[in-house]
């Protein structure tokens, strides 16, 4: 039977079998939508690429002096002008913008480990192992926040991946209440029904099963977090407990801009716009990737 028998049909539009599509599918074709949410994750990565680069892009040294120079206004040879000890702003500003970044990143990578297993854990035992661990976040909860983390700071160092310790060890709360809201919900339906009645370990249901269907809240939080991880590290570089000198961050920069703003306008406009930008764009992300993984939105 040949293509031209004209026993032979075509199926119609009506009976054709749409392809299907995955979550990740239809949130990336949602996202690409978003040109704000888009625009944020280009000037993030372009900005992260270049904080990254610093060494090749610029050709001062970060901790180089020129105490003669002192606070110079920008100019061809110091695009972003000099700090106080004539040290060159715009290399200080992309070395700054490396540790701010590793902080957010790393920090709410700890948060994200912590919070994750602690609440896949909670939320899929449940009874009073439930009910215990989350009256330990509560209790975690009152504690005033930013005590806690100087009290860790000054009990551990500060050495700069202790810091990331002390603060990621704070951020994990809200993380673990919503992944345990999450596999809370998630532990009745069939699926996880199916991989007990093929004895499998708790374990392994939580690791296979539990935590890959909660990655989209999950991812959600994790953009906002990193914005907040950072604004926390610039308050202690406020107090003097962030980075330590010669090092610095778009915190320590802005604290030191601050005290000087009056006469040398540009140690904080440079910092503080750089820093502001960040979190802005990664506060639109994260408003995009809420939009773009709601699985209630309607597929195109």
């Amino acid at each position: 039977m040949t293509a031209s028998d004209p026993n032979v049909t075509s199926p119609s539009p009506a009976t054709a079998i749409e392809a299907g599509h995955s979550l990740w599918q239809d949130a990336w074709a949602r996202l690409r939508k978003n040109k704000l949410a888009l625009a944020s994750a280009f000037i993030v990565t372009a900005l992260g690429l270049l904080c990254v680069a610093a060494p090749w892009v610029s050709p001062h040294a970060y901790d180089a002096q020129d105490l003669a120079l002192g606070a110079a206004p920008p100019s061809t040879k110091h695009w972003l002008g000099t700090d106080h000890l004539g040290r060159d702003q715009f290399t200080r500003l992309l070395y700054g913008g490396r540790v701010s970044l590793m902080v957010g990143a790393c920090a709410t990578a700890v948060a994200l480990t912590i919070g994750l297993l602690y609440g896949a854990i909670s939320g899929f035992i449940g009874g009073k192992l439930d009910a215990l661990m989350m009256r330990l976040v509560d209790i975690l909860y009152a504690l005033p926040f930013t005590l806690f983390v100087i009290l860790l700071t000054v009990w551990l160092g500060r050495e700069l991946w202790l810091l990331f310790a002390a603060i990621g060890a704070v951020e994990w709360l809200t993380m673990a209440r919503i992944v345990r809201g999450q596999v809370a919900s998630l532990k009745r339906m069939e699926f996880v029904e199916a991989a007990h009645a093929l004895g499998l370990r708790k374990r392994r249901i939580i690791l296979r099963h539990m935590i890959p269907n909660v990655l989209g809240p999950v991812i959600v939080y994790t953009t906002l977090t990193v914005p907040a991880v950072m604004l926390l590290e610039a308050f202690l570089s406020f107090l003097g407990l962030g980075v330590q000198p010669p090092m610095s961050s778009w915190g320590s920069m802005i604290k030191d801009g601050a005290d000087r703003m009056e006469e040398y306008w540009w140690m904080l406009v440079f910092p503080a716009g750089a820093f502001s930008a960040t979190l802005f764009c990664l506060n639109f992300l994260g408003d995009g990737l809420r939009d773009a993984l709601d699985v209630r939105a309607s597929k195109d």
